[in-house]
């Protein structure tokens, strides 16, 4: 079968042809009929204990031996992925999806949404809140903003380094103001924004600006982070913290029957208030572009049809 495949630690991947997958009990043999790529399929092809060649993992959309349409997330049976014509996937990860929800949608609320709307429900947004997202350009982020204002927010904002797209965020009304944390003083610029102090940071990148948005919180403020770009390490200043909370959110480490609970959660939210995102789309064979684009940090979806 043609798959991207990964055949070192740090190449590009490439069209080639790769075994195809044989039925495992407890797995289901999906035929892929669209894929999508994030971030963490970066950086999980090349952490230490993964074998070459593999084919990128990602999530998608396809079809069951049965012909029923079902996602399945990142985690199919190694060496295979979704990027190829076939893959195989523990049969708890793969989920039926309903007829009237486009493959892209259902990629976009699993991995990513899920990642947004369990850090923010655990922050018990109260209504009429400030709300910022950190690292809010990404598809995530995007998602993010959108659920925030869903939970009762009554001021989102968005901070992140690149202007152009916050500024698309904008005209989209997708928040109430923007922060461009262009390095000159991000810390006086989140002030500046929140007033009195945010009650809720999601944060999505850590490190220093995790830092310079505590400064910008008041007292009894929930700070909830699910990532790390931006540097795992920092040095915290215990009274800035003082009278607020600091959580560290693994949003995926749960039981995969409480992750579908979630997306199916997510898939009703999205028919009432339909949730915007931006989506880049890449032909098949084009997998080493859209891999290099999402190094890169394309600032949406990136997804892909197979065949």
């Amino acid at each position: 079968m043609k798959a991207a495949v990964i055949t070192e630690r740090g190449a590009k991947p490439v069209i080639q042809d790769f075994r195809a997958p044989e039925p495992k009990s407890d797995c289901v043999l999906i035929d892929v009929e669209t894929t999508g790529l994030g971030g963490w399929d970066v950086l999980g092809a090349y952490r230490l204990g993964v074998e070459y060649p593999c084919v990128i993992r990602g999530e998608g959309v396809g079809r069951n031996p049965q012909g029923q349409r079902v996602y399945f997330g990142e985690r199919s049976v190694l060496p295979w992925g979704s990027w190829a014509e076939k893959t195989l996937v523990p049969e708890q990860e793969v989920w039926r999806v309903p007829d009237d929800v486009d493959d892209k949608t259902a990629i976009a609320m699993g991995i990513a949404a899920t990642g947004a709307l369990v850090p923010l429900e655990q922050a018990n947004i109260q209504a009429g809140e400030k709300v910022l997202i950190l690292g809010a350009t990404g598809t995530l982020g995007q998602i993010a903003l959108q659920l925030a204002k869903h939970l009762g927010a009554g001021h989102v904002t968005a901070a992140a380094r690149d202007r152009t797209s916050l500024e698309r965020l904008k005209r989209s009304n997708l928040c109430d103001s923007i922060v461009c944390l262009d390095g000159k003083d991000d810390a006086a610029a989140l002030k500046a924004d929140a007033g009195d102090g945010y009650d809720v940071v999601l944060d999505l990148v850590c490190g220093e600006p995790m830092l310079n948005a505590l400064k910008a919180t008041r007292w009894g403020a929930r700070i909830m982070t699910i990532g790390t770009g931006a540097g795992r390490e920092v040095t915290l200043d215990m009274a800035h913290l003082l009278f607020r909370t600091l959580t560290v959110v693994g949003t995926g480490q749960r039981p995969a029957q409480d992750r579908e609970q979630i997306w199916r959660r997510l898939l009703q939210i999205n028919k009432e208030i339909s949730i915007q995102i931006d989506f880049i789309d890449y032909d098949f064979d084009n997998a080493a572009d859209a891999w290099q684009a999402q190094i890169n940090g394309p600032h949406a979806k990136i997804t892909a049809k197979i065949g």
